[in-house]
C-alpha cells in the first residue's frame, strides 16, 4: 500500500468516524424526563433534593412559614417583578421569586454577523431553551431546642428596591439587592455584584439575625437547564452540551443530561465547582474552595435537570449578630485566558478530547500570533506553515519514499503485465524490486501517521475556541467558525488535493486507481459545509505540501 493511500484512507475514515458519532447523538438524545427523583415523599422546594437526595434537609413540616399568595408562571417557573440589569458586557434579568438570575445576553457576542446588534442570549427562562442560575437556603425541619429555620429558597419571593440598574460610566462595579425577611424578623439579603468589563458575578448572601433565638441554615447553589441536544449533519460536528463537575480529587468531569436522570451525582467533596457548558459558552457556580460541598443533581418534568452544590458546613448566626456568604458565578464566553484566573480546572470546559495535551499548545502559539498580526485567519496561515515547517523533515522522508515509487512505476506496470491476476507471484515480485533497489514502501506512512493527531487537535482547536467565533478573514468569509458561504475554500482544497494524487505514485490495481481518483471529489463534499477556518488550514497545507513535494520528487528523478 502505499503512502498516499494510506494517507486518504486513514483521513476518510477519521471523518466518516466524526459523522457516524454526530449522527448517533442526534439519534439517541437524552429521554425526556417527567417525573422528579423515586422517593422523595416529604415536601420540598421543587429541584431541592429532600434528605437522603444530596443531603439537603426535608422541608417543614409542623412549623410552617407564612405561605405568600401564588405567584403568577412564565412557562414552568413561577416570576415576580423583573429587575433588569445593564453593564458594558451582560444585559441581565434577575427576577424577585427566588432572586434567581434568569437572563443573561452577552452584549460583546452577536447571535450572528448578520445580525451584529441582537446579542446571544445564553441564560433563558422559558423552554425550550431553559437555562437560570438558583440559590438558597434548604428548608429545614422544626428544630428541637428552639432555633430558627424559615429561610428563603429558590421558591421565596424578595423584595426589591428598584427594577432597573445600569453600571454608570466611570464606576467599577454595580450593587443589586434583594432582600427577605421571615416571619421571626430575620432578615436576608441577596446582593449581585456585577463588575466592569468581567463575566465573573459575586453572590452574597447575608443573615441579619435581631431576635433572642438563634437561627441555622444550609445554603445551596444550582444550576437549572432545558436537556437541549446538538443536532448532527454533515459539517455539524456534535459538541458537548451539558453538566460538568470539578473537585481536587476526581478533577474535570462531565455529567450528561441523561446520566443526571438514570445516576444522580450525590458527591461529597471539599472545592471545587458545578457548570452547565455549551459550545462557546457556560454557567459556572464557584463556592469558596476550603468548602465542605455535597455535589447533587436531579431531573424534572418538562425535560429539565438540575446540578447544584449544597454547603455541608451550617450557617449559624446567632442573636443579635449576622453573618455573610459568599459565593461566585461565572456566565460568560469560555475564554482561556479568562478562565484560568478564575478556579482551577474551569479552562478544561474548552473540550479538546484526549488531544489536549497537543490542542493546547497550538492553540497557545495560535493565540500568539494573532496578537501580532491581528487576524485570526492569517493567524491560521502562518500556524499552518510554522507546524509545515516543524514537520519538514518527516514530509520530505515521506515525499523522497513516494518519489522512489513512482520513479518504480513503469518497472511495476512491467510486474503486473507479466503475472495478471496471479497476485501472489505479483507481491512477491515487487517485494523483490523494492529490496533490490532498497526502497521501503511504506517509508512514508510513519511521517504521515505522526501528523494526523495534530491535525485532529487543530480541527478542535478551530471548532472549540470561541475566540474564533465569527471572526473575519478577508472578503467574503466573515465566520472563520462557519461554512464558506460560497463555497471558495473548499473547492481549492479539491483542487490541491487532486494536484498531490497526481504527484503521487498511480495504485499498480486499475480498480484501486479509480476508487482514489474519486476521493478528492468525496472530500471536497464533505469540507463544504465544515468551519472555513478548519479547510483554510488545509488548503495551505495542501498547497506547501505540492511545493516541497514537487520538489522533492523531480530532485529524485533527476538524480
Amino acid at each position: 500500500m502505499d503512502t498516499q493511500r494510506l494517507l486518504l484512507v486513514v483521513a476518510l475514515g477519521l471523518i466518516l468516524f466524526m459523522i457516524w458519532d454526530a449522527w448517533e447523538k442526534y439519534q439517541n438524545p437524552p429521554p425526556p424526563q417527567n417525573q422528579t427523583l423515586a422517593g422523595n415523599a416529604a415536601p420540598r422546594v421543587e429541584g431541592v433534593p429532600a434528605a437522603g437526595r444530596g443531603g439537603v434537609p426535608e422541608a417543614p413540616r409542623a412549623r410552617a412559614t407564612a405561605k405568600p399568595a401564588a405567584a403568577p408562571r412564565i412557562g414552568v417557573l413561577q416570576y415576580g417583578d423583573r429587575i433588569e440589569v445593564r453593564t458594558d458586557v451582560y444585559h441581565a434579568v434577575i427576577d424577585s421569586f427566588g432572586g434567581d438570575l434568569r437572563i443573561v445576553d452577552l452584549l460583546k457576542y452577536p447571535v450572528s454577523v448578520d445580525e451584529p446588534d441582537k446579542p446571544f442570549r445564553l441564560m433563558n427562562d422559558t423552554l425550550p431553551h431553559l437555562f437560570v442560575a438558583q440559590s438558597g437556603f434548604a428548608k429545614r425541619t422544626p428544630s428541637a431546642d428552639g432555633s430558627l429555620v424559615a429561610a428563603p429558597t429558590h421558591a421565596t419571593r424578595y423584595q426589591v428596591h428598584q427594577t432597573r440598574y445600569v453600571l454608570p460610566d466611570g464606576q467599577d462595579a454595580l450593587d443589586v439587592d434583594l432582600v427577605w425577611v421571615s416571619p421571626d424578623g430575620v432578615r436576608f439579603t441577596k446582593r449581585y455584584t456585577f463588575r466592569r468589563g468581567n463575566y465573573l458575578i459575586e453572590l452574597r448572601e447575608m443573615v441579619e439575625n435581631p431576635t433572642s433565638r438563634r437561627w441555622h441554615g444550609f445554603h445551596y447553589e444550582q444550576l437549572q437547564r432545558s436537556g437541549e441536544t446538538t443536532k448532527a449533519g454533515i459539517g455539524h460536528t456534535y459538541t458537548y452540551t451539558g453538566g460538568v463537575i470539578y473537585d481536587s480529587q476526581d478533577k474535570y468531569q462531565k455529567i450528561p443530561f441523561k446520566k443526571m436522570a438514570e445516576t444522580p451525582v450525590n458527591k461529597t467533596v471539599t472545592g471545587g465547582w458545578v457548570a452547565m457548558s455549551q459550545h462557546y459558552f457556560l454557567g459556572a457556580w464557584i463556592p469558596p474552595q476550603d468548602a465542605h460541598l455535597n455535589f447533587y443533581s436531579l431531573s424534572l418534568p418538562e425535560n429539565r435537570y438540575i446540578l447544584g452544590i449544597k454547603h455541608l458546613e451550617e450557617t449559624v448566626v446567632a442573636p443579635g449578630e449576622s453573618r455573610e456568604l459568599v459565593n461566585r458565578l461565572f456566565v460568560g464566553p469560555k475564554l482561556q485566558h479568562l478562565l484560568e484566573k478564575v478556579v482551577p480546572g474551569l479552562e478544561l470546559t474548552v473540550d479538546y478530547g484526549i488531544l489536549t495535551i497537543i490542542a493546547k499548545p497550538i492553540f497557545w502559539l495560535l493565540e500568539k500570533i494573532h496578537a501580532i498580526i491581528g487576524n485570526w485567519g492569517w493567524a491560521i496561515v502562518i500556524l499552518t506553515m510554522l507546524l509545515k515547517l516543524t514537520f519538514y523533515k518527516l514530509s520530505e522522508t515521506s515525499y523522497k519514499s513516494m518519489a522512489h515509487m513512482r520513479k518504480m512505476q513503469p518497472r511495476l506496470a512491467a510486474l503486473k503485465e507479466r503475472y495478471g491476476d496471479d497476485k501472489q507471484k505479483l507481491n512477491q515480485a515487487m517485494m523483490e524490486l523494492y529490496k533490490k533497489e532498497k526502497i521501503n514502501p511504506l517509508g512514508g506512512c510513519l511521517p504521515i501517521l505522526v501528523q494526523i493527531p495534530v491535525f485532529i487537535a487543530l480541527y478542535w482547536v478551530l471548532l472549540e475556541s470561541v475566540e474564533l467565533r465569527q471572526a473575519p478573514w478577508i472578503l467574503w468569509i466573515k465566520d472563520l467558525s462557519t461554512r464558506d458561504p460560497y463555497f471558495v475554500l473548499p473547492l481549492l482544497m479539491g483542487a490541491t488535493m487532486f494536484i498531490q494524487q497526481k504527484l503521487n505514485p498511480a495504485p499498480v490495481d486499475p480498480i484501486q486507481a479509480k476508487v482514489m481518483s474519486f476521493l478528492p471529489i468525496v472530500f471536497t463534499f464533505f469540507f463544504l459545509f465544515f468551519p472555513s477556518g478548519l479547510v483554510l488550514y488545509w488548503v495551505v497545507n495542501n498547497s506547501l505540501s505540492i511545493v516541497q513535494q514537487w520538489y522533492i520528487t523531480h530532485k529524485v528523478i533527476r538524480d
